[in-house]
């Protein structure tokens, strides 16, 4: 049994504050890194000058926190142009190399019948950037595909295992109504990092308190204690998107617990 994991808390809980008010809140909460929201609202972007870079991995490291990844918003099997994808693409994951993250989340957004095809494409396309950067492009259980089966099906066709790889949403794939031992089994091959939270139900996906919503957190963790995982775990508390719900300061201890216990 591996255990306590690395926690990190992500920026997308945190509406309104820059970094240096993100690291602080991760301090206090005895968090080891950040998942950091690609968004000018956080005031990490791909946007970034190398002196504003610079400064944020100054601060991280004075701070005494990692980068456990970029979270960024690029939809890999979207439709459209492959250049547009990749452009935003490379810019994200060099955002992650010169802020030492290991990881740039992306979303798999398909629309269609190609949506592996296409996004198998692009991942191909990107993996020299990423191999030569040493950041690995994750797909994260999500929207078009939901379960860690959609995603290793997705990651297979590309065949890029060193430059590609997965982020397990406990909730996505608790709401596909797939187990936490059938995602673990899908992507244990490409497992990045995996992200928790909890949910009122699988038909309200309103963020509450860890232990108090549905998703089976407690099966989440044995699935990974098993298996003997030894990566990031990263608490994301949605309320950029949900505003009226406590803030993360409330959540932290509960998902600190979590990973320690």
């Amino acid at each position: 049994m591996t255990a306590p994991w690395p926690l990190a808390v992500s920026t997308l809980g945190m509406p309104g504050a820059g970094l240096q008010d993100a690291c602080l809140i991760a301090v206090m909460g005895r968090c080891d890194g950040l998942e950091l929201r690609a968004h000018p609202d956080t005031g990490v972007h791909a946007g970034m000058g190398q002196p504003e870079r610079a400064r944020a991995r100054g601060l991280l490291a004075r701070s005494r926190l990692r980068a456990a990844a970029i979270s960024g918003y690029v939809r890999i099997a979207a439709g459209g142009p492959d250049e547009s994808v990749l452009g935003a693409l490379r810019a994200d994951v060099s955002l992650a190399a010169d802020l030492g993250a290991p990881f740039v989340r992306v979303f798999p957004g398909g629309d269609g019948s190609e949506d592996d095809e296409r996004a198998a494409r692009r991942l191909r396309a990107i993996a020299p950037h990423a191999l030569a950067t040493g950041v690995r492009v994750l797909v994260e259980t999500h929207d078009s595909h939901p379960t860690g089966a959609a995603v290793r099906r997705l990651l297979a066709a590309a065949d890029e295992p060193g430059a590609t790889g997965a982020v397990w949403d406990t909730l996505h794939t608790w709401r596909a109504g797939e187990t936490p031992a059938q995602t673990y089994a899908a992507l244990r091959d490409h497992l990045g990092y995996v992200q928790i939270k909890d949910a009122a139900s699988a038909e309200d996906p309103t963020p509450v308190p860890l232990g108090e919503g549905g998703v089976p957190l407690d099966a989440v963790h044995d699935t990974l204690s098993e298996a003997g995982y030894d990566g990031w775990i990263s608490l994301e508390w949605e309320r950029t998107w949900y505003p009226e719900i406590p803030p993360i300061e409330d959540i932290i201890p509960a998902a600190r617990t979590w990973t320690a216990r």
